[in-house]
């Protein structure tokens, strides 16, 4: 199979009735760009069918990669094995919730081609319950006064980001909530476009106003600290050296 250009990281966690219909609308979706790609399900510790639909799923598609957690740890970890595993130049995020809309993808690509290096998703229309829009918007306001940024909507999973601005973050439990803050720490140029959002179909809603909105403001403790301690990989550059001149005639 040709080397990918594109790699779709999906962490999941019991979506088993949601997997044949994203992995059917992200084949969709790239057949009409024409870009080789491969999608890395990346299972966080499932305790229903989700592995034995991806084996299934994955026995019929080669685009597939089945990466599986031997115990259920969180979003964060399951981005960055993802990110650790991903061989494309951009990385797509999005949840397996079919929350998402694949057929978004090429409006972030688009922004990526106008020169941007992180393209994150705002949701629009949010089908979520109020205390679930509510805990939202109250974590994201704090957050992007604790750390000086804009993001709109740092919740929605749906982003592209060139590869190399993954390179080298640091990973912890939490970092999810933050990726717009640490890339942009890394000289990433970050901008948003407005995707859709559905309604979820199956399953049940795996983080709640708890693990959503007070341990996020735990780790922005964290994340305050890290930036007084941050390297910037823009302080440094390579120096040319021209070779030495040597006397005529030697």
């Amino acid at each position: 199979m040709t080397a990918p250009d594109i790699s779709f990281v999906v962490p999941l966690y019991n979506e088993e009735e949601n997997l044949p219909e994203l992995a059917a609308e992200i084949r969709a979706t790239m057949a009409r760009l024409g870009r080789p790609y491969e999608v890395l399900f990346v299972d966080d510790g499932s305790t229903d069918g989700s592995l034995e639909a991806l084996r299934a799923l994955g026995a019929a598609d080669p685009h597939l990669r089945i990466l599986r957690h031997r115990r259920n740890a969180g979003q964060s970890a399951g981005l960055a094995t993802g990110f650790r595993a991903a061989r494309g130049r951009i990385v797509v995020t999005l949840d397996a919730d079919l929350q998402n809309d694949p057929a978004d993808v090429p409006r972030l690509l688009d922004e990526l081609e106008r020169g941007y290096d992180v393209v994150s998703g705002v949701r629009v229309e949010r089908h979520d319950s109020w205390t679930r829009r509510f805990s939202s918007r109250v974590a994201n306001s704090v957050r992007n006064w604790a750390t000086d940024e804009r993001i709109t909507d740092v919740g929605c999973s749906l982003k592209a980001y060139r590869r190399e601005f993954l390179d080298h973050l640091p990973m912890f439990g939490g970092m999810h909530r933050f990726l717009p803050t640490l890339v942009r720490w890394n000289g990433a140029r970050v901008t948003e476009v407005p995707v859709r959002h559905r309604p979820r179909l199956h399953g049940v809603a795996k983080y709640g106003i708890g693990n959503r909105l007070f341990r996020a403001l735990a780790d922005l403790f964290a994340v305050r600290w890290m930036r007084t301690r941050w390297i910037d990989p823009r302080n440094a550059e390579e120096v040319a050296v021209r070779p030495a001149r040597t006397p005529e005639g030697e």
